[in-house]
């Protein structure tokens, strides 16, 4: 897999996926993006690529058989991740519709071909958290972000896709190339600066009888870890099928937060506030994958616990004069 392509390759997952192969030597990648005015060009600072188009000249070429970059392996990290949008059709035709021509398009040449669902697709939990393909029709996403990754997913079920290409489900990821991403940031992210700012952390009030306030869990993966998984599947292309991404395990809000004011050597100092009331109906109390499956098909990963990871992040990133990868 010398010869790659990353789409989104100047966000955060990309980016850092980037970075990855850069560290096993790769440098011959095509990164694929939308720079618009974001900030996002300063993940690009660092890494070593051969090209990169916008990714509308990308898809055009594509169609018209006039790219001239030819891949080992596509790794397909672009998509709109705002988890808020309310484009609907936005969200199909760029999430969707994109996804399905490329991986259309790559399976056509023999091209190793992964792509980005979410954790989201598993909606409030009521089903659980299994990457077990039988379930996946009754799964019900609470968002149309959920939903448009979703409907790629039934859809690589249905015409047997899985059986060519990987799919991964991302759960909570944060790390270090993430600073773009405004309101999308990780609380992680948020929370250092708010103890910079006021030496508080500010969380979500619960409105579940079961949790308590701060108290609501998710699986917090860190992006190394994630990437690492992604670049174990680029050298197993005999595996394939829809995996999940996490550690495995939940840790609360609460939890977090402490982790963050233990890094930064503070003592914890916690407020909790009233959530939007557009967040109220869409908002997922739980999260937790269940890992066997990648783990039955042989990926021996090692997922840092959320103390380590945070403090990685923190002490070795966010505390220093050079944050990125």
């Amino acid at each position: 897999m010398n010869r790659v392509i990353v789409t989104g390759g100047a966000g955060f997952i990309g980016s850092a996926m980037v970075w990855r192969l850069n560290q096993a030597g790769i440098d011959n990648i095509l990164i694929v993006d939308n720079l618009n005015t974001s900030e996002k060009w300063r993940n690009l600072l660092g890494l070593r690529y051969a090209d990169y188009l916008h990714k509308d000249i990308f898809l055009a070429q594509l169609k018209a058989g006039e790219l001239d970059f030819q891949p080992d392996a596509m790794v397909h990290l672009g998509a709109c991740s705002v988890t808020t949008e309310a484009d609907g059709d936005y969200l199909m035709e760029n999430n969707f519709r994109y996804t399905k021509t490329l991986a259309e398009w790559a399976t056509a040449r023999g091209v190793r071909f992964l792509y980005a669902s979410s954790g989201q697709t598993y909606g409030d939990g009521e089903r659980g958290f299994a990457d077990d393909d039988a379930v996946a029709p009754y799964l019900r996403p609470i968002t149309r972000y959920g939903y448009s990754k979703h409907f790629f997913d039934l859809h690589a079920l249905r015409t047997r896709l899985t059986e060519e290409i990987v799919g991964v489900k991302f759960f909570n990821v944060f790390g270090p190339n993430e600073y773009h991403k405004d309101d999308m940031r990780s609380v992680v992210h948020k929370a250092f600066q708010q103890v910079q700012a006021e030496g508080t952390i500010k969380l979500f009030k619960s409105y579940h009888p079961d949790y308590t306030d701060g108290g609501q869990t998710r699986d917090f993966v860190y992006v190394k870890d994630c990437v690492e998984v992604l670049f174990w599947f680029l050298q197993h292309p005999e595996e394939n099928g829809i995996f999940n991404i996490g550690t495995g395990r939940a840790h609360s809000w609460n939890d977090l937060a402490h982790a963050v004011f233990s890094a930064m050597g503070r003592e914890p100092q916690i407020e909790y506030i009233e959530m939007p009331e557009r967040l109220k109906g869409n908002y997922q109390y739980h999260t937790q994958a269940t890992i066997e499956k990648l783990r039955t098909v042989g990926c021996d990963v090692t997922f840092r616990s959320l103390d380590d990871a945070i403090a990685d992040y923190i002490q070795n990133h966010l505390s220093t004069l050079q944050p990125y990868l």
